[in-house]
Parts: structure tokens; C-alpha cells; sequence
């Protein structure tokens, strides 16, 4: 059997093929002498994406866990205040038989810190660090949506990999080379902060071109368990790492993330077409296909074939699709919640009294995965529920109202102990982590689908920088109103994130409404996006 390529040559003879499938994939069809079949490619992509993901919040989580090593601080917490809560006094007093445990424990003087961020003013230079990498984060999103729309997503996603690989390093360097000018880490970290901006319209576009509209709630869910895994490696990874010194806890993240840059680059397929399929090449018994029907066609092939050729869309022709606006506003606030939880919870829990005792650094990074193990859960169980119910924007400000008990439950209640933290850690990840993860996925994708744009798939990536930009808007603002409040009193910080989730439930009610509507009139269009009925 002939393998794709070889179909087009006996097709054109005459015409210089541009062959743009990856290099092992490329190598592995011609040996075979026939294409994979379309489910292979699908699986293919999930898998790649997500690991190439999982990498970029692996790096992301690192600097959220050398906090402690940097800024060592008296474990003072202004969160428990005993005069305001008497019945967890007394809880302490009953379950130690003093109040002796209320001081810090002896791990606390173990580190003097690294200048300088060990002074008086540590946190809040952390808390800048922050700001400067999510800040250029948002603003590289914008960009990096309407470049991705115009070139090879492999390559593009490739160049960001091993960027922010590079950076995440080079932050670490400064461990080793004895570098304590805070100007240096500003600069690694923003320089960071443009390259991890490749990723998520990347990945997004990518698994939208190879799924259709049917259970994309679920499938994204699923894969965007990604989020959390990173999440929960990085912390891990960095937390073990910090006894050899916290260099390694940011060079070994940056290699990883590098070495997985180079396996995008060798194996992700980016679309059907770049392969030779088309989207409902799903619906076929591909199994059964020794060599795929519609052979390989270069891109200038392919548009010779088309009525209309698509265009990437504008910026603010994309702003206009309805919904967009809309849902990227609640990402705003939505990601404000999520972010400083990713970059705060770690020295929260460090310098906050559990069960009468402060936690090390590495045994603090290591409990804050249960609230990213959450965070799987939540975002897989909004995927399936909306899908279920065919209700994307009910579903995520349903999720969205339900933060605001669990982090209430979670400030007052998680220093009773170790267990009663775990657990209301891992409810307020779950409800956390939903809507966000709702958002920049599925209806992402939906929205990048809409029909106002009239089948055109090259706007995935526009709309999904647009939505996700503008939520780490959010992202940047968090992690710094928490360096100046959590000064005051986690319970301002605690206040804060509250108010920032009923901001976002409330920025859904004309959606939510519209979607109840239409439920009740029962009217849906049995081939319709779910975009084009939530807006």
C-alpha cells in the first residue's frame, strides 16, 4: 500500500509536494507504507498536549514553593487570631493540653533565606515577582493567539517550550552563581512569563481542530486535568528538590519542560489537514483504512480545493463573536481566585498554624496538591455536567457560587487539624478549579467554533488568548493585592477571593438566564454549537 505521500505524488506528479506532517510521525508512515488511522492521531494529540501542559504549570508551580527558601519569615500568623476565633482556642487547648504549640516550631530558624527577598520587605518582592511574570503573561497571550493563527502551532509551541525551559533555569542560576540583585530575577521571571504565554492558545487550538463539538465538555475536562498535574508534580518535584538547595527546585523543572518542547516538535500533528484528513474522517471506520482515502495535501493544495480559503480573524473582529466578552471578564476574576491559590497556597499553609504547628516548606508544597487533586475532579465533573445538561454557562456559575462557602469553610475551619484541612482544601480546589477550567477549555473551543464565523477553525487560538489573556489580567492582580493584604490578615486575602467569585458568578446571569430560557421553550438546534445557545 502507498502511504499518503506517495498517493500524491501519483496524484500531481508534477507538483512539489510540502510535506507538513512531523518528522517521526513522517518517518514512522513511510515505513509502514500507509497513515495512521484518524483515532490514532486524536489520541496522539491528547496525549502530547497534555504533557506538553502539564510542563508548563510544572514551571509555573516552582516559584510558588522555593517562596519559603527565599522568604523565610517568623511563622507569625496573622490568620489565626484567637480573640476573634475563641472556640479554635479552646479546640487547641483541648487537643494539645496547652498553648505551647501556638509558637513556632524550630524549622522556622533553619533557613535564613536568600537576599533579597529575606528582609523586611521579602514578601512584597515576591509578590512583584509575581505581578511582572503574569502581567507579561496577559499581555504576550493577546499576541501569541494571532501569531499561533498564522503559522505551524508545532513549531510555534516548540519555540515557547524550550523559551520558558531556558528561563525557568536561568532563574535557578542564580542559586549557584550567588546572584542577589532582585532586578535579575524580575527580568528572568518576565522574559519567563512571555514564553509560557505560547502554551495555552497553542494546546487549545490543537485539540479543537481534532475534536468536534459531542462531549468536548467531558473530553477537555479530562485533559485539562493537565492544569492540576503540573501542578501537583511541579510541587512535588520542587518541594523534594529543596534540601539540595532551591536552584534545582527551578533548573530541573526548566529541563523537563525543554526536553518535552523537542517531542512536540518531532511527533504533534496540529490539525486533520496537516495530515491529509479532515474532521469527519472521525466518523469513519479508520481502523479499517490501510491508507487514508483523501491522501496528504500540502496546505496550497488544500485551498485550491476549498470554495472559500480561511483567514485567521482580527483581534477585534474575534472580540465580537458573542460571548466572548463576556466570558473572558469572568475569567478575570475567575483566574484572580485560582492563581493565588497556585501561587500562594504553598506559603499559606507554611506560615499558617494547623492543628496548633507550622509546617515545613517542603511538607507545605506537598499538602497543597490535595487542593490541585481537587481541582481534577472539579474540572472533569463541570465538563461532564455541562455537557449533560447542555448548559455551559449554568454549570460555571453554579461551580463559581459554590467557591464562596468552600473558601469560607476552608479560612475558618482548615487549622483545626491536618485531616479537616486536607479535605476543605480539596472541596475548595474542586469548586475552584471547575468554572476556570470550564472556560478555558470547552467553551473556549465552542466560541472559537462559533458559526457567526462560518466555519472558519482559524480563530482557536485568537479566542482562546482572548478569554485566557484577559482571565490572567486577573491571574496578575490576585497574587499582588495578596503580597500587600496577607500582611494585614489572610482573612483581607480570604475576603478578596470571595468577593472575586461572586463577581464572576454574577458577570454569567444574563448567560445563565438566556440558557434557562431555553430550557424552558425547549428549543435546541440538533446541530448547534453549544456557543451559539449560551450567547
Amino acid at each position: 500500500m502507498a502511504s499518503s505521500i506517495g498517493s500524491i505524488h501519483e496524484l500531481y506528479p508534477t507538483i512539489e509536494i510540502k510535506d507538513e506532517r512531523p518528522c517521526l510521525i513522517r518517518t514512522i508512515e513511510d515505513k509502514k507504507k500507509k497513515s495512521l488511522s484518524y483515532h490514532t492521531y486524536q489520541a496522539l494529540v491528547l496525549i502530547i498536549t497534555f504533557l506538553s501542559y502539564t510542563t508548563y504549570h510544572l514551571t509555573r508551580k516552582t516559584s510558588s514553593i522555593v517562596k519559603s527558601a527565599l522568604d523565610p519569615q517568623t511563622k507569625t500568623s496573622p490568620s489565626l487570631d484567637l480573640k476573634s476565633y475563641p472556640w479554635q482556642r479552646n479546640y487547641l487547648n483541648l487537643s494539645n493540653g496547652n498553648t505551647t504549640l501556638l509558637s513556632s516550631s524550630s524549622n522556622s530558624s533553619s533557613n535564613d533565606g536568600w537576599a533579597p527577598f529575606n528582609g523586611g520587605n521579602g514578601t512584597e518582592l515576591l509578590g512583584y515577582l509575581d505581578v511582572a511574570f503574569l502581567a507579561v503573561y496577559a499581555a504576550g497571550m493577546f499576541f501569541s493567539g494571532q501569531i499561533g493563527d498564522r503559522m505551524n502551532l508545532r513549531v510555534f509551541l516548540t519555540i515557547g517550550m524550550i523559551g520558558t525551559g531556558l528561563f525557568t533555569a536561568l532563574f535557578g542560576f542564580g542559586y549557584w552563581f550567588d546572584i542577589h540583585n532582585f532586578y535579575y530575577y524580575l527580568i528572568v521571571q518576565m522574559l519567563a512569563g512571555v514564553f509560557q504565554s505560547t502554551g495555552w492558545p497553542s494546546v487549545v487550538a490543537v485539540v479543537g481542530n481534532w475534536f468536534g463539538k459531542g462531549g468536548r465538555g467531558l473530553i477537555m475536562g479530562v485533559w485539562n486535568a493537565h492544569t492540576s498535574v503540573g501542578n501537583i508534580t511541579g510541587s512535588l518535584i520542587a518541594s523534594a528538590l529543596l534540601k539540595y538547595g532551591w536552584g534545582w527546585s527551578m533548573f530541573v523543572p526548566g529541563a523537563i519542560i525543554g526536553f518535552f518542547g523537542l517531542v512536540v516538535f518531532f511527533v504533534l500533528p496540529v490539525s486533520p489537514l496537516s495530515v491529509g484528513m479532515h474532521m469527519g474522517d472521525e466518523d469513519a471506520n479508520c481502523s479499517k483504512k490501510d491508507y487514508i482515502e483523501e491522501p496528504f495535501l500540502p496546505f496550497e493544495i488544500m485551498e485550491d480545493t476549498q470554495d472559500e480559503e480561511e483567514h485567521a480573524i482580527g483581534f477585534l473582529e474575534a472580540w465580537k463573536i458573542p460571548g466572548v466578552a463576556t466570558y473572558a471578564l469572568c475569567l478575570f476574576f475567575a483566574k484572580l481566585v485560582a492563581y493565588t491559590f497556585l501561587y500562594w497556597l504553598p506559603f499559606y499553609i507554611n506560615h499558617t498554624e494547623i492543628g496548633g504547628e507550622h509546617l515545613s516548606s517542603e511538607t507545605s508544597g506537598n499538602l497543597s496538591t490535595f487542593f490541585d487533586i481537587g481541582g481534577v475532579i472539579g474540572g472533569v465533573l463541570a465538563g461532564f455536567v455541562s455537557d449533560k445538561l447542555d448548559a455551559r454557562a449554568i454549570t460555571a456559575a453554579s461551580f463559581t457560587y459554590f467557591t464562596i462557602p468552600a473558601l469560607y469553610l476552608y479560612r475558618n475551619f482548615g487549622c483545626i487539624n491536618m485531616y479537616t484541612n486536607i479535605g476543605l482544601m480539596f472541596l475548595a480546589g474542586v469548586f475552584v478549579n471547575g468554572p476556570y477550567a470550564l472556560i478555558t477549555t470547552a467553551v473556549s473551543a465552542d466560541l472559537g467554533t462559533h458559526r457567526s464565523l462560518k466555519g472558519n477553525s482559524r480563530a482557536l487560538a485568537t479566542v482562546t488568548a482572548i478569554i485566557d489573556g484577559t482571565g490572567s489580567i486577573g491571574a496578575a492582580v490576585g497574587p499582588l493585592l495578596t503580597g500587600y493584604f496577607s500582611a494585614i490578615s489572610w482573612d483581607a486575602v480570604f475576603t478578596m477571593l470571595m468577593t472575586a467569585a461572586l463577581i464572576a458568578g454574577l458577570l454569567l446571569t444574563k448567560l445563565v438566564i438566556d440558557e434557562v430560557r431555553a430550557k424552558i421553550d425547549g428549543y435546541r438546534s440538533p446541530r448547534g454549537s453549544r456557543a451559539d445557545v449560551l450567547v
